[in-house]
């Protein structure tokens, strides 16, 4: 997960009850509206239930965000 994501599973997820299960998560930001990047990041969660939006941001995946300084070329 990049800096970007966590901000756009953050935003995803806003409003949200808990406690959800990884395909509760999804469904939630699918019907929010989330863009295809915030889905795929998400698309990463490792199965279980989550208790709160800090925890699922925490469970994505880290990845880098390019290969060039700063992360510029995603």
């Amino acid at each position: 997960m990049t800096y970007r994501d966590d901000l756009r599973v953050d935003k995803a997820l806003q409003g949200a009850d808990f406690p959800r299960t990884r395909q509760q998560v999804l469904d939630y930001a699918r019907d929010r509206g989330a863009d295809e990047k915030t889905l795929e990041a998400m698309r990463a969660l490792p199965e279980g239930t989550y208790d709160n939006g800090e925890q699922v941001v925490r469970a994505v995946p880290q990845e880098p965000e390019g290969d060039l300084p700063g992360g510029s070329a995603r």
